[in-house]
């Protein structure tokens, strides 16, 4: 068994399909068709990863089922199928604690793949190569994919960690909006720099002292372990 999964998606037929397939790729599937169920059924049994339309039954959002399992403490990948292409939409989705974002109509090899993408970024660090790497007032546990500023843990979603993380490994470097898509994203991911540009501000605002990471305009971004008070944010 490589895992579970949970699908919530109202169309019988999407349902039928991609529940078939998971289940052929030997994945445990559970399903659901809107917020509550799809709360219940995450309390009842925690998946592995979440694959997530926006419209749901009776008017739900996909967009609060995203907000409720991040508030939940739900870490897991969520990974959005959705009809609605326009960028405000998946941008909103990846800001609430998405991980990927794929519109209708879909290849089903193409979400097999992602979904790999977004496991193999989740499986735990092993605890011969954790660490712990502190800069300003925050410091971050690789092995538990956890940071706290301060006295206090911040909860950031898988992406917003992902990218930190990378950033925080290559300091100094200038880091192009094309490549973070790239090494965090994955190869495969079709968003744009406005992409990069809104999960960099959602994280800054987190971090509380954002004078570390320098927007270079036209370039990217550097990450500095001891930015100068006289930078602008």
């Amino acid at each position: 068994m490589n895992g579970s999964i949970l699908v919530v998606e109202d169309d019988p037929a999407i349902v039928f399909g991609l529940k078939t397939n998971l289940v052929f790729e030997g994945f445990s599937v559970a399903t659901a068709v809107d917020l509550d169920s799809a709360l219940r059924a995450a309390e009842e049994q925690p998946p592995d990863l979440v694959v997530l339309d926006l419209m749901l039954a009776g008017g739900s959002s996909g967009f609060a089922v995203i907000e409720s399992l991040r508030g939940r403490g739900f870490r897991g990948p969520i990974l959005v199928l959705s009809a609605r292409g326009a960028e405000t939409d998946k941008v909103s989705a990846l800001r609430l604690g998405a991980d990927d974002y794929v519109t209708k109509p879909f290849g089903l090899a193409e979400v097999n793949a992602r979904i790999a993408a977004l496991l193999r970024r989740s499986t735990p660090i092993a605890p011969a190569v954790a660490e712990t790497i502190r800069f300003g007032q925050c410091e971050i546990d690789v092995g538990a994919r956890r940071l706290r500023v301060g006295r206090s843990e911040v909860v950031l979603t898988r992406l917003e960690f992902d990218l930190l993380l990378f950033l925080v490994q290559n300091p100094g470097q200038v880091l192009s909006r094309a490549r973070l898509l790239r090494e965090v994203w994955g190869l495969s991911h079709d968003g744009s720099a406005r992409t990069v540009d809104n999960v960099v501000a959602h994280l800054r605002s987190k971090l509380g002292d954002a004078r570390h990471l320098v927007t270079l305009r036209g370039a990217g971004y550097r990450f500095e372990l001891e930015p100068s008070r006289s930078r602008s944010k």
